[in-house]
């Protein structure tokens, strides 16, 4: 079987990837679509960074413990795939069944994430195998491509569900890559009336309109607070020095949620924080209930996912992809379909 794998930091096609064989409730799937993930990039150039950080941190145990850099790397989380076969003594959809999952396999040995791993495959394959009780139908007729953008746009949902913003406040969606853009969805199938987007790329600020913000902002010009006075802002860039600036400029009382994802330490200034009295929610990941909610929204036409897909690749492609996605006006989704 092919897929692409990380291997030294970079993406390669194997063709000796051996057979998934799906156990008692597991299917065998035929992998459609897979969206190449911010977090994909990160981990192929900063791997052993993210490994040392998931090693250092408390209270969720290693949850990278047993990831092996010096072997090859399966990944792939956001994805759709046809059903080809089931398990012994597994009941689920029947073959040909277009479907998505949450990004994890159960097994009696317990959950092993579709993230990345050096035995899971995941959905840069040709085939993979998910669990049976997790899997959701595509309805609607749905295309792959769209279905495959399920998991990204519950990550934008659950941002907006934790902020608890009401129709009639506004929001500032600060970084307009996929994880701004589906927070900016998400805001709109919300309803609310007021969003405003800041990102220096002029193509990330087009695609923002176009999902929904209702104004624009480019940050080289001035400060976004210096023209619009949300009462919740996303901060969606993860890099060093975002969230302390926000800190500095917002208004007072406003609610921070942060789902940029940085890597490196970071400085706030607390006093800032304090004296304007603003709460800050990190967030990550969603529950199986926003990841329903988001293919279900997408399904019925409430969310248009089709002008975030800006190009396709088969496997050969995966590599040459990641190096595109540095460009932010370039891409913004970039599908896999093995």
């Amino acid at each position: 079987m092919r897929g692409a794998v990380l291997r030294g930091g970079r993406m390669v096609v194997r063709d000796d990837i051996p057979e998934p064989l799906p156990g008692p409730g597991q299917v065998l799937v035929d992998v459609k679509a897979c969206g190449i993930c911010g977090s994909d990039l990160h981990f192929a150039k900063h791997g052993d960074q993210m490994l040392a950080a998931g090693a250092e941190m408390e209270g969720m145990g290693d949850i990278n413990a047993d990831i092996d850099l010096s072997r090859d790397i399966f990944m792939g989380h956001e994805f759709s795939a046809e059903i080809l076969d089931a398990g012994p003594g597994t009941e689920t959809h029947p073959a040909g069944t277009l479907v998505t999952s949450i990004p994890a396999l159960l097994s009696p040995t317990g959950v092993s994430m579709i993230v990345y791993s050096n035995s899971t495959v995941g959905g840069y394959a040709e085939r993979m195998l998910l669990s049976a009780p997790l899997l959701l139908p595509i309805p609607n007729g749905l295309d792959a491509d769209r279905a495959a953008l399920t998991e990204p746009m519950a990550v934008g949902l659950h941002a907006v569900n934790a902020s608890r913003i009401e129709r009639g406040e506004t929001a500032l969606v600060v970084g307009c890559g996929p994880v701004g853009i589906a927070i900016i969805a998400a805001l709109t199938l919300r309803g609310v009336e007021s969003i405003a987007a800041s990102d220096f790329s002029p193509a990330r600020r087009e695609l923002a309109a176009t999902m929904g913000a209702h104004v624009t902002l480019d940050p080289a010009e001035d400060s976004p607070f210096h023209r619009c006075r949300p009462a919740v802002v996303f901060e969606a860039v993860g890099a060093p020095g975002i969230i302390d600036d926000v800190l500095r400029r917002a208004p007072a009382g406003i609610r921070l949620v942060v789902a940029g994802v940085c890597m490196q330490p970071d400085t706030v200034h607390p006093f800032y924080a304090i004296t304007k009295q603003i709460n800050v929610q990190f967030v990550f990941g969603y529950d199986p209930a926003e990841f329903a909610n988001s293919l279900r929204a997408i399904a019925e036409g409430e969310i248009d996912v089709a002008p975030m897909i800006t190009g396709r690749v088969p496997l050969d492609g995966v590599d040459e992809a990641f190096a595109e996605l540095a460009d932010p006006d370039r891409h913004c989704k970039i599908l896999v379909t093995p």
